[in-house]
């Protein structure tokens, strides 16, 4: 079992999504933009939180930032970078875009990386590559892929130690799934202020 204070957290925050025309990170959700609410998540199980991509866009967070040590992977940069970064031998990775992160199924997660290399759920038939939990000891696997130009994190997982978690682990402590929720559009950003005021 790795105990939360033995965790690191790293944000993805990539760039502009062109099909809201804008960063998603700084968008605003019940009063506080989605970075500061995935920095705060996440601050309740690490004492380590690191956000990727962009460090001169995010000044003020109560976090430490990093850019890509390998520029033009996208996600894959972004992980590589975060496993680079990490004080902590097992490292939680989530999108800045996923506004509903679940504590206790995160802390479950947690619960269950020691003697793997990742932690990964399976929800609605996918895995989910961008909330999951990475020992560094990925950070050179991961390197290789960057450097012969992959962009796909998951090409890598038969060759590592994978706990996967099955739907019916995670709907005991997420039933709708919603830590998965990310948003890739207007309709997508609806739909989390529905939500938010559903949980408000």
């Amino acid at each position: 079992m790795v105990e939360t204070g033995g965790l690191s957290g790293v944000i993805l925050a990539g760039g502009t999504s062109r099909r809201i025309g804008r960063d998603k990170s700084q968008l605003i959700l019940d009063g506080e933009t989605l970075i500061a609410r995935t920095v705060r998540t996440l601050s309740a199980l690490s004492d380590d939180v690191v956000v990727t991509n962009t460090p001169e866009s995010f000044s003020g967070l109560a976090a430490r930032l990093t850019g890509d040590v390998i520029a033009g992977g996208g996600a894959v940069s972004g992980i590589h970078a975060g496993l680079a970064a990490a004080r902590h031998e097992f490292v939680l990775v989530v999108a800045c875009d996923m506004p509903f992160l679940n504590v206790a199924l995160l802390r479950h997660m947690a619960s269950l990386a020691s003697g793997h290399d990742a932690v990964l759920p399976h929800w609605q038939g996918e895995v989910e590559p961008l909330h999951a939990i990475y020992s560094r000891q990925c950070t050179a696997i991961i390197e290789t892929i960057l450097r012969r130009g992959g962009r796909r994190i998951i090409e890598f997982y038969p060759t590592i130690r994978v706990r996967y978690l099955e739907p019916e682990e995670i709907t005991h402590f997420d039933p709708e799934g919603l830590s998965f929720f990310n948003i890739n559009s207007l309709e997508d950003w609806e739909r989390a202020q529905e939500l938010a005021a559903r949980q408000g």
